[in-house]
């Protein structure tokens, strides 16, 4: 046996045991605990006796990590799988810079781009293999999503619940056609119950998302071991972060919301339990695309449920600054924000598959400023997807765009260079800000609105997926007069100079500095306060000043030099002032010297 199984082996004590037992006990009723006590403590050993999760870390994360979120098929070339004409890709064209990829679901699925899974322990034949896969670990920090809220409807579970085999019998919801869900939150306007045939007749099953993604039953524990089991196979084959999709669904109880539920919270801190034993350094990342106050609870005490959870309200709150010419509202909400531990971080993103997410700006947008971003959107061809609220009216859910055009005036005939330059500022407040950033694909190469992609799958989600041809994609990154070319260089550049600076680790401290409502400015600082930086980034086309003092919270003193630029320097003077000319849409991230 290898010193790293023994060790790992020794993890599985008696006092790892009483936790889990007090999880399972808080989920199940007693005559439930021993049994799935004992066969959970059964697939620990199992994994660790395999080899378990050899990468070791030395540090959860740092201002290295940056991750790409991207599809498996994202780009493709004829004589190769999709996942292996990715890893080349990323590894000729971002390695280096990126430190991390997102790769979203590459399981056998029946719709929804993936979300509706088949068969969890699966690679899509048509997208390579689980090798392939464990290959982009080798390279990158990889993120699997765990699509566990829902099944497909024509999966591998659902087809044995059909035929009523065991252990599937009872692995979805099932409830009368008439039952009143009024109740229950929903992220969708499609019916909460959809009739599935069985061998025994039409049966009505809980379906959150669509008719084609089934929800699971975790009141039943064969469902949170079948998961557990899953979860631990991702690890084995190289994930390092576990996305936890729709996890605020999970747990349902009729006559509640069915959305944020107690025992939701005890599932993830089982896994958490799990994890921190047999996989230390396995990073859990919940996706909550709810109010910033719901999200946040996803951390728990700061050490028990999620390290990390995504940080929704970033998107809508930088977008409407931009469009405003007001960073008034993100600078009130960034000085609000805070994690429980150094051991807990923001994903911050600003475009991922999906759309923008408009549920997190309740509470800090308007609802006219809500309804603008909105026309705004669809202005561009984008479009607005809608949630069904309890009383039967909807409201917006998202923004069906690309963040890049988003950003953009309506029928604008700015130039190339002015478009990228309002792109890149967005950019650098997501990649300077406290959190680990992600970049969606898209972002990096520069993509507008896919409206022909929509007019294909008639799906309004379809605007920022589009897929690429490697050998069309890298003539248009080899060429310099291409807009692609100078947003992906341009980019990249700019996540070099993050990932060299300490003072942009995701702990690091955040302060903001009181500034005109047309700049955002903030101070980072390296958790070990060997280094200061002093952020400003100009939300207009015109030319801004930026004048602060030690009143307003500049704690950076002496000669600054900029990152970006290095031919730029500033003094604070004596009296704590400091004056800094930026450009339209211009970015200054500012280093004290020593």
């Amino acid at each position: 046996m290898s010193a790293q199984v023994t060790m790992q082996r020794e993890t599985l004590d008696r006092a790892l045991r009483d936790r889990l037992r007090a999880h399972i006990a808080a989920l199940y009723p007693p005559e439930q605990v021993a049994p799935t006590l004992d066969r959970l403590w059964w697939l620990l050993e199992q994994f660790v006796e395999r080899g378990g999760d050899d990468r070791g870390r030395d540090v959860l994360f740092d201002e290295r990590d940056v991750t790409l979120i991207t599809y498996a098929d994202q780009i493709t070339q004829p004589d190769l799988p999709p996942l292996q004409s990715l890893q080349q890709f990323l590894s000729q064209r971002v390695a280096g810079a990126i430190s991390g990829v997102h790769l979203l679901p590459h399981y056998p699925a029946t719709s929804d781009d993936g979300f509706a899974v088949a068969d969890y322990d699966a690679v899509d034949p048509a997208l390579g293999t689980w090798r392939d896969v464990s290959a982009l670990a080798d390279e990158f920090r990889l993120t699997l999503d765990a699509v566990i809220n829902h099944v497909s409807a024509r999966g591998s579970w659902v087809r044995e619940w059909r035929r009523g085999a065991a252990p599937f019998s009872d692995f979805l919801i099932e409830l009368p056609a008439d039952t009143d869900t009024s109740s229950v939150t929903r992220p969708r306007t499609s019916p909460l119950l959809t009739p599935v045939e069985t061998t025994s007749g039409v049966r009505w099953v809980w379906s959150t998302f669509s008719a084609d993604q089934l929800d699971i039953n975790y009141a039943n524990p064969e469902v949170l071991l079948a998961v557990c089991e899953v979860l631990l196979g991702y690890i084995a084959k190289g994930a390092s972060i576990l996305r936890l999709d729709a996890i605020a669904f999970l747990w349902k109880q009729l006559g509640t919301s069915c959305i944020h539920l107690p025992q939701t919270h005890e599932v993830i801190r089982l896994w958490r339990t799990m994890f921190d034993a047999v996989a230390p350094g396995t990073l859990l990342l919940t996706e909550t695309n709810v109010p910033h106050a719901e999200n946040v609870s996803y951390f728990g005490a700061g050490d028990d449920e999620a390290h990390m959870v995504y940080q929704f309200p970033l998107a809508p709150l930088t977008l409407s600054a931009f469009h405003l010419a007001d960073t008034s509202q993100l600078q009130e909400w960034l000085a609000t924000i805070d994690t429980p531990s150094a051991d807990t971080t923001f994903f911050n993103f600003l475009g991922c598959h999906d759309g923008i997410g408009l549920r997190p700006a309740e509470g800090l947008l308007t609802r006219a400023e809500i309804t603008h971003l909105c026309d705004l959107a669809q202005a561009h061809g984008g479009g607005v997807s809608y949630r069904s609220q309890p009383d039967g009216t909807q409201s917006p859910y998202e923004l069906n765009t690309v963040f890049f055009d988003a950003l953009n005036p309506v029928d604008s005939s700015e130039s190339p260079r002015r478009l990228l330059e309002r792109h890149l500022a967005a950019q650098s407040i997501l990649l300077s800000l406290a959190g680990m950033p992600a970049i969606y694909v898209h972002a990096l190469l520069g993509s507008r609105n896919w409206h022909d992609g929509v007019r294909q799958t008639k799906r309004l989600r379809t605007i920022n997926r589009r897929k690429f041809s490697r050998t069309e994609l890298e003539a248009e990154l080899d060429d310099p007069t291409s807009p692609r070319h100078h947003a992906f260089e341009s980019l990249l550049e700019r996540i070099t100079v993050r990932t060299r600076e300490p003072a942009f680790h995701p702990s690091g401290a955040q302060r903001i500095v009181s500034s005109p409502r047309p700049l955002l400015a903030y101070e980072r600082e390296a958790i070990d306060g060997s280094s200061r930086v002093l952020c400003v980034h100009n939300v207009t086309g015109r030319r801004q000043t930026f004048e602060a003092s030690a009143a307003d919270g500049i704690t950076v003193r002496g000669r600054l030099v900029d990152l970006i630029e290095p031919s730029r320097t500033a003094t604070v003077d004596a009296h704590g002032r400091l004056s800094l000319a930026l450009g339209p849409y211009g970015v200054a991230w500012m280093r004290q010297t020593r």
